[in-house]
């Protein structure tokens, strides 16, 4: 058989690789070609991204991304301080008896509408009727007695001249004619006695006549019953204090009662114009003028507050006892004039009014995106909004704030983000 090995060997020692240096080298060499590629891969997907980032961002910011911005418009301001209030008639009486009893009538209920002059109620008048019945009896009896002094007056009087006639011709003695005398100024004393005596039972009389008129309680105004204190068969003592009876109030005038703090209390001024609106109807206004500033204030939880009242007409009965009212004291206003966020001012000097106006600076942004800074008068301001006099025309756009931190270019430059 032919030697298989010597055919073999051969050929196992081509397909085995060299060991030989060079071959050692060719190795090393081909990892080295991959990291190279790689890095080079790297470098340019870095590249593509990075001039992606700058197509993107390198280019303007357009301004409605960059700014807050508000437009100038025409539109109505005030400025006006705020506070609570209650409401209360302008007008009311607390009806009450001046004579203790049982109150036997009452002609009235609550929300009944009444005319000064109207019966309300009736006190039992027994007791004062019978005062007044005697104090006339014991008037009559006065009468009489008076009548038979003065009879007795009369006859003292003819005794007395009697006697002086007498004695002037000698007829008589000097003590007779003064007897006489005596007599006839006793009689005189009597009588006036008798009149003193009828001018006090006349006065008792008319207190009597008066305590009796006042059993019968009449309405002292016109108005409405808004309260009832006592029910028929109450008895009545008004020997300490006087018993109410029922609440008259004038509804067709409200008076608000509004709670101002300290800190708002010097900015008002008499006169000024006042509204309000109410839990139930908060669309609606009721106006008025300030009257009053109560100097006392109240304290209430630490917070001083003072009392401003104005009147408001009610003629419709809208407006009820006691409602909560929201209310507005009209510092300042102005109708159909230029306004702009107070966001949008910056460096605003006082000013409280077209007739005090102050000063500030807006920034503008043009429709080129171009920020321009402007000064511009102010006139009425509040928390909201500004009115603007003179340095804007309307339509213009004003910048309030800014979209991004650090985003502020100069006035006139247009900001292009670093990348």
């Amino acid at each position: 058989m032919p030697d298989t090995r010597t055919e073999i060997e051969p050929k196992l020692r081509e397909a085995t690789p060299s060991s030989s240096p060079g071959s050692a080298k060719a190795g090393r060499a081909r990892p080295s070609r991959r990291r190279r590629f790689m890095l080079l891969a790297l470098l340019v997907l870095g590249l593509a991204a990075a001039g992606g980032a700058w197509y993107r961002w390198g280019r303007a910011v357009p301004p409605d991304q960059l700014w807050l911005t508000a437009t100038a418009e025409r539109g109505d301001i005030e400025d006006a301080i705020t506070a609570l209030g209650t409401l209360q008639p302008v007008s009311y009486v607390d009806v009450g008896t001046q004579v203790s009893g049982q109150l036997r009538t009452l002609h009235v209920a609550i929300g009944d509408r009444v005319k000064a002059g109207d019966l309300l109620a009736e006190i039992d008048p027994t007791v004062y009727q019978s005062r007044v019945e005697a104090d006339r009896a014991q008037l009559a009896n006065l009468a009489a007695q008076r009548a038979e002094k003065e009879g007795q007056l009369l006859l003292a009087r003819r005794q007395a001249e009697r006697q002086r006639s007498l004695k002037a011709s000698r007829a008589t003695s000097d003590d007779a004619v003064q007897v006489a005398e005596a007599a006839l100024t006793a009689a005189q004393a009597q009588l006036d006695a008798i009149d003193a005596q009828s001018r006090q039972i006349q006065s008792t009389l008319k207190g009597d006549e008066a305590n009796l008129g006042y059993t019968k309680i009449y309405a002292p105004i016109d108005g409405t019953v808004v309260s009832q204190s006592a029910r028929r068969g109450q008895t009545l003592n008004a020997n300490q204090s006087a018993p109410i009876i029922v609440q008259v109030a004038d509804l067709a005038t409200m008076t608000v009662e509004a709670q101002v703090s300290e800190a708002d209390v010097s900015r008002l001024r008499l006169g000024m114009t006042a509204y309000f609106t109410t839990l139930g109807m908060p669309d609606k206004r009721w106006y008025g003028a300030l009257r009053q500033i109560q100097p006392t204030p109240e304290v209430v939880n630490n917070v001083v507050l003072y009392n401003a009242l104005f009147d408001v007409p009610n003629q419709d009965g809208a407006l009820m006892t006691q409602m909560t009212a929201q209310v507005f004291f009209v510092s300042a206003a102005a109708q159909d004039t230029l306004l702009v966020p107070t966001a949008a001012l910056s460096g605003l000097s006082p000013g409280t009014s077209s007739a005090a106006p102050g000063r500030a600076t807006v920034r503008v942004l043009k429709p080129s995106g171009s920020v321009e800074t402007r000064s511009v008068t102010v006139g009425v301001t509040n928390r909201a909004q500004a009115e603007i006099l003179s340095g804007l025309e309307p339509g213009e756009q004003v910048i309030t704030g800014s979209r991004r931190q650090n985003a502020e270019p100069a006035a006139g430059q247009t900001r292009r983000p670093r990348v």
